[in-house]
């Protein structure tokens, strides 16, 4: 028995040294504490969004309604080569939230019971925030406090390294041209938090994680990929040129203006820091569906141009060609023609149709190596067309 408490002991100061040196290595390299990243790691999607810290973004004082009407769903959809019953396609792909609105008019509205999702409740966008930070930057052009020719070094010269790091423009980007040599390789399992992806994501200090990922895979405009870390570059141009949070300029000059009903959430590196602006946005389905709305429109709400028209087309012409194939401009995907398509990682979608006048939003909690984000947009395609 005594030899038992003993091993107990020493496995007990073997567990609190290593829990110690674990908490000491993440606070250097600006993580969150151990049982923060745990939860993290393995929460699903939609439960991430009060995982990390926030800025909260207030709706609109009057929000504008988005009037109802009944509309049955198809018994059955083309998906993955096959016909399967809607409720299996909407089971399959893990769906919180599902949003089928007609010329202004929400025509069918679905929201996981199961999980307790409600049309009030907040769902994370992940690269659908790509498309909030976006219409930002189109409204910062319009007015002249950025040009897409500007360097970002020419923002944060403190951050110049002599390479073609240095020759990074905000059109570089926003097209996913900018050849800094940060993958979108997500993690899989405790060692995928090693990588730069995972480490932006989980990070306590933005400006730390920036200034030690730097390096160039290629020359800006020689390579199109799709790499999140060109939209966190254009979230710390935002608040530089606008001198406030993202969050703060959001909520008066997209937000509030879309006409929104509940309040969003932008996760932080820290309270009062920098937003993840290449994910991390929190929205319930209907404000989602509003922004999209506005899209459809030309950038217009009722009378009140939000965003110019110059940068919605921007937005809906395709500069380069990224997955499956797809263009992609500005921050917003083209699957098909005539189609814009906000995208996160997790089976988010704001799908936007403006020659049908129709905006579909699904909210999902798909594993991240699925193409359920291809198969998703062509139900969208033939539920838009039909």
């Amino acid at each position: 028995m005594r030899n038992l408490l003993k091993v107990i002991k020493v496995l007990g100061i073997g567990f609190l040294a290593l829990a110690l040196s674990l908490t000491v290595f993440l606070k250097v390299v600006h993580y969150p504490n151990p049982i923060a990243v745990i939860k993290l790691g393995l929460a699903p999607a939609s439960k991430t969004p009060t995982l990390l810290p926030w800025h909260t973004i207030e709706p609109a004082a009057e929000p504008i309604p988005l009037s109802t009407s009944a509309e049955t769903p198809p018994a059955t959809v083309e998906f993955r080569g096959r016909q399967v019953p809607w409720q299996e396609f909407l089971d399959t792909t893990d769906t919180n939230a599902y949003l089928i609105i007609r010329n202004g008019v929400i025509t069918y509205e679905y929201y996981n019971s199961k999980k307790e999702i409600t049309a009030s409740s907040q769902l994370p966008s992940y690269s659908m925030a790509k498309t909030m930070t976006s219409l930002v930057i189109g409204q910062l052009i319009d007015q002249g406090k950025i040009k897409e020719s500007d360097k970002f070094v020419s923002y944060f010269p403190e951050w110049k390294t002599g390479t073609t790091f240095d020759d990074v423009t905000i059109q570089s980007l926003l097209d996913m041209e900018s050849g800094i040599g940060v993958s979108d390789n997500y993690p899989s399992g405790p060692t995928g938090w090693g990588v730069g992806i995972a480490q932006m994501y989980a990070t306590t200090d933005m400006n730390w994680w920036i200034s030690h990922n730097r390096k160039m895979f290629e020359a800006p405009n020689t390579k199109p990929e799709y790499r999140s870390v060109n939209t966190q570059l254009l979230g710390l141009i935002i608040q530089e040129v606008v001198g406030t949070t993202v969050s703060e300029y959001f909520q008066k000059n997209i937000w509030q203006p879309v006409g929104t009903e509940f309040p969003a959430t932008w996760n932080v590196d820290r309270v009062g820091g920098h937003e993840k602006t290449f994910c991390c946005f929190n929205a319930s389905a209907r404000d989602y569906a509003r922004i999209g709305l506005m899209i459809n429109n030309n950038g217009m709400v009722g009378a009140n141009q939000v965003v110019p028209k110059a940068w919605i087309k921007r937005l809906s012409t395709s500069a380069v060609k990224l997955d499956w194939n797809w263009g992609y401009g500005a921050q917003v995907w083209h699957p098909y023609a005539g189609i814009n398509l906000a995208m996160g990682l997790h089976g988010q979608q704001i799908f936007m149709d403006p020659a049908t006048r129709t905006v579909i939003v699904k909210l999902s909690d798909n594993p991240t190596s699925d193409t359920f984000q291809r198969d998703a947009a062509k139900v969208a395609l033939a539920l838009a067309r039909k």
